[in-house]
């Protein structure tokens, strides 16, 4: 199974982006039965957990650096996640991947994540 993140772009510093990942091609995959994450990478640094959310979407957890700036959210019914970036700072630019696992919505590790998209990159300019 693959996801597809997509919505990245370059935004001033100070504006919003929606990132939005979904399962892509055709599948079965049961997107309700695994929890989600956002995970970013900047240019020369290790990828780090962004956000979480549970598999209902009742439960959310973000990293300190994102807390109140961004907000995780779902929609089963359309099988597609969001990441909803506000604020953005140039901190903030990155390749953005997201990802699905079976750990539990405060997973916050690479490897407790089973499924993996693809990354869209945001850029946010001075």
């Amino acid at each position: 199974v693959q996801l597809q993140a997509s919505g990245g772009g370059l935004v001033q510093a100070g504006g919003s982006l929606r990132l939005s990942c979904a399962p892509s091609g055709l599948t079965f995959f049961r997107f309700g039965g695994y929890s989600m994450v956002w995970f970013r990478q900047a240019p020369g640094k290790e990828r780090e957990y962004v956000a979480s959310i549970s598999r209902s979407g009742g439960n959310t957890y973000y990293a300190d650096s994102v807390k109140d700036r961004f907000t995780i959210s779902r929609d089963n019914h359309r099988n597609t996640m969001y990441l909803q970036m506000d604020s953005l700072q140039v901190e903030d630019t990155a390749v953005y991947y997201c990802a699905a696992g079976t750990k539990g919505w405060l997973a916050r590790t690479q490897a407790e994540y089973d499924y993996w998209g693809q990354g869209t990159l945001v850029t946010v300019s001075s």
